[in-house]
């Protein structure tokens, strides 16, 4: 064999060599590439489950349905804790103005809650999840024989309503005001539920409160409906705030509210449809 020969010869076996050398610098590029992309995947998945705790502010006549959906979140997300402060929207719109730490205002109106976005304090647009509708609460077995809004203006019957400045409060002094009728009652409460217990206790004949707490409070109190409470049933507007300490949580929070599972919870307690 010439030397042209053995050359040529070298050639093509060189030229495999590389080929070879190229497609397994290639092969391990390529598998070295699906594992760095594989490893953000697992990476934001992780950084998708919930922890912590997301604290929410609630008008008092939501105790009872938001602490049965707080029990879903924490059973749904295991890690997280759901923590309630329940009382009267305007003094719990007056804390969040005032930086008590929140995560989330569920309000029994929107005039509320306008005190809190007014005050840059909310983050997005308030929604309304669900409406209420108010009711007279009357001793067991309604010994008073109480059936109209305008019963309660009998003197000698011990009356409460809720403070005019609570939602519970206005929507009541709005349905007196449209009938013209004055109502002196023995006490104004702060809450819906201060209002209601007044007449648990006995210490009223009765008082003007939600369907819902009517409905929550069993066989503790009877419910007598007027006609007047369809001209002022109340919003419930709800809302993320700015400063959220766990906005994740918070926000994954109002999203079961405004589920499915979350509505039926809410109108099984006597909630309306929003």
């Amino acid at each position: 064999m010439t030397r042209t020969a053995r050359r040529t010869g070298r050639r093509p076996m060189q030229a495999a060599a590389l080929g070879v050398t190229a497609l397994l610098a290639l092969s391990a590029c390529s598998s070295s590439d699906d594992s760095s992309s594989a490893k953000p995947d697992s990476s934001a998945s992780a950084s998708d489950r919930l922890s912590g705790t997301v604290t929410v502010f609630a008008a008092a006549s939501l105790k009872e349905s938001f602490t049965a959906l707080g029990k879903e979140f924490e059973e749904a997300h295991p890690g997280t804790k759901v923590s309630f402060s329940f009382g009267g929207s305007d003094s719990l719109a007056a804390s969040i103005t005032g930086g008590a730490p929140a995560d989330v205002f569920a309000s029994a109106s929107p005039k509320t809650m306008k005190i809190v976005t007014d005050a840059g304090d909310a983050s997005g647009t308030p929604a309304t999840f669900v409406r209420n509708q108010l009711e007279i609460a009357t001793l067991p077995g309604n010994p008073d024989k109480i059936s109209s809004l305008e019963d309660l203006t009998e003197s000698g019957l011990k009356v409460v309503l809720c403070d005019r400045t609570v939602p519970c409060g206005a929507a009541a002094q709005k349905a007196l005001d449209a009938t013209e009728l004055k109502l002196t009652p023995v006490s104004y409460e702060q809450d819906v539920k201060a209002a209601l217990t007044k007449v648990e206790l006995k210490e009223a004949d009765a008082a003007v409160v939600y369907k819902t707490d009517v409905h929550a409070a069993g066989d503790k109190v009877e419910g007598v409906e007027f006609p007047e409470s369809a001209d002022a049933v109340n919003d419930y507007p709800i809302v993320r705030l700015k400063d959220a300490q766990n906005a994740a949580a918070a926000k994954a929070f109002i999203a079961l509210v405004r589920s499915a599972e979350g509505q039926k919870v809410l109108t099984e307690a006597g909630f309306l449809q929003p």
